[in-house]
């Protein structure tokens, strides 16, 4: 997929890193998102957050010789089901954000967010804070004897060198 827009492609970047994390996550083969793991989610919201800020904090640029310059975009990652349910979840919210992204108005632009895709933007991600800090943290683990595991262990992150 190709955007023209520098700052879209940072979050892109980023927002597959973090789908990625999620999906090889210790919590992905089990019923609950363990401490770590849900720090860990919320520092990836605080890296968007964060990066966004900074997106919207800077000016548009004037870009006459270098607009519009077509950015290829690294591929998504494969979204598979896992067997932690909030994971997919996550996974699934964090990955409409990156599309709404990568498919807006501002991918058009050279550089920086227009208001509505900033506004979008923002809604997704504290969405997905909001059911970290008051359904994730709150109703999990939950005890599946009956149901758990049904689906295959993602599988080890990437390794070496």
């Amino acid at each position: 997929m190709l955007v023209n827009n520098h700052d879209i492609a940072g979050l892109h970047a980023r927002i597959n890193r973090f789908i990625e994390e999620l999906m090889k996550s210790v919590s992905s083969g089990t019923s609950q998102v363990n401490a770590f793991d849900q720090t860990r989610l919320g520092t990836y919201l605080d890296a968007v957050d964060t990066y966004h800020a900074w997106v919207v904090g800077q000016p548009h640029l004037d870009l006459p010789e270098t607009h519009p310059r077509p950015i290829e975009l690294e591929p998504d990652p494969e979204i598979v089901d896992v067997e932690n349910e909030n994971v997919n979840d996550t996974v699934r919210m964090l990955a409409i954000a990156r599309d709404e992204l990568t498919n807006s108005q501002s991918a058009r632009d050279g550089s920086n967010l227009n208001k509505f895709d900033s506004s979008r933007l923002t809604a997704v991600i504290a969405k997905v804070r909001a059911f970290l800090t008051t359904y994730i943290t709150a109703a999990t683990p939950l005890d599946l004897p009956e149901s758990s595991p049904q689906a295959d262990q993602s599988g080890p992150g990437r390794k070496g060198i």
